[in-house]
């Protein structure tokens, strides 16, 4: 792989509030060297970003951005199995779409790194994967094949199909699918565990969920109100396994509690009409209140709900209404790439990081800024 110099501009290297001048080298698709100081190989390509910022690789944490056809209509839409209300074996890579239109929306818009998940007309979705923004074939874009089991709490697993009058119809009554799951899943694990005469076949729907009870994987919980967002806490806790909380639109109010449980965080999106029950507290000022309490936070536009060109838009718009900008920018590099198990691999300009790296003609949270370059392992995806 050829050697990629990114010189003269100012770096942000991890989301941090204070950036400086360097130069960004990236060999085999690594980052090489990274400062002031950092010499420019013989031969290496060059982009000068003077006057320019340059940022590692945004990140959203939550999309379906090739599950949900850009422009196709529901001949394209291949998030939700939604034929019965827990199906854990199935996965969303199996339905992405490399050259959805959302992937160019990502690469102009400085995204490198998208996880893509399930749709929550189930109580169980099915296992998301974390992709590069670039490629032709999947597999060769996947960075985290097993990104957590997406599990819906709320409107959606209620409303999805009311007239098979299957569970669940009530809150109640999500709880309990999900709760019968993964007691059959324990029980499960536990015979697979007995002598190999006595052991049960290998089954497909309940290997993901052995996964999430051995804290391999976690629970990704669609999730908006604030009910809905501490079932989704007890039965993580009942079952001792992780948990994320995606939306979580109103956290916020008990963002104290989410804190003193750890839970990790991807809000969003913020950038959306109140069309149902559960946006109704939808706030701007959100994300800010949970990071003043200690979460973990990544930001989302849950694409393509919200265009995924709109995650920056989203994080100013986070900072305009409390959110330091240093934790806006954090929630959409280091921060992301933590919640999804890649704090060391993604989300920095250091030493040993992946050459994901974006050029920015000015800052990347001012709304008339535009992304010069869009770096992905090294390799030029965009250029403006």
């Amino acid at each position: 792989m050829k050697t990629l110099a990114i010189v003269n501009g100012t770096a942000y290297r991890a989301g941090d509030a204070a950036p400086a001048k360097a130069n960004v080298v990236i060999r085999n698709g690594k980052i090489s060297s990274v400062g002031p100081a950092a010499k420019v190989p013989r031969g290496a390509e060059v982009i000068d970003a003077k006057g320019m910022i340059v940022t590692p690789g945004l990140i959203d944490a939550h999309t379906h951005v090739g599950n949900y056809g850009e422009g196709t209509g529901p001949p394209g839409f291949d998030a939700n199995e939604a034929a019965e209300a827990a199906t854990p074996h199935v996965r969303a890579l199996d339905g992405i779409d490399p050259r959805d239109l959302g992937f160019d929306d990502a690469r102009r818009a400085g995204i490198t790194t998208v996880c893509v998940l399930p749709g929550s007309a189930n109580v169980v979705g099915g296992t998301g994967v974390v992709l590069k923004a670039a490629g032709a074939i999947i597999d060769e874009m996947v960075v985290s094949a097993d990104a957590g089991m997406k599990v819906a709490f709320g409107e959606n697993p209620k409303f999805s199909h009311p007239e098979n009058r299957r569970m669940p119809v009530t809150r109640m009554g999500t709880a309990a699918v999900l709760r019968e799951i993964l007691t059959q899943a324990g029980e499960y694990r536990r015979k697979r565990r007995l002598p190999p005469a006595k052991r049960p076949d290998l089954d497909i729907r309940m290997e993901p969920l052995v996964r999430v009870l051995e804290r391999r994987i976690p629970l990704r919980a669609h999730a908006h109100r604030a009910d809905d967002v501490a079932t989704a806490v007890r039965i993580a806790r009942e079952f001792k396994c992780r948990l994320i909380l995606d939306h979580c639109t109103e956290g916020y109010l008990i963002a104290d509690y989410l804190a003193e449980n750890r839970v990790p965080c991807v809000v969003g999106p913020t950038l959306i009409g109140r069309f149902k029950q559960e946006l109704r507290e939808r706030s701007y000022a959100a994300a800010g209140i949970l990071e003043k309490a200690g979460c973990d936070l990544a930001l989302t536009t849950d694409h393509p709900f919200v265009p995924i060109d709109a995650l920056t838009t989203s994080a100013a718009t986070a900072v305009r209404e409390g959110m330091t900008e240093k934790g806006a920018l954090r929630a959409v590099t280091n921060g992301a790439a933590k919640i999804l198990g890649l704090g060391r691999r993604l989300g920095k300009l250091a030493r040993g990081y992946d050459g994901d790296v974006v050029v920015w003609s000015g800052h990347p949270l001012d709304a008339q800024t535009k992304v010069v370059a869009t770096v992905i392992e090294g390799e030029v995806v965009y250029r403006s």
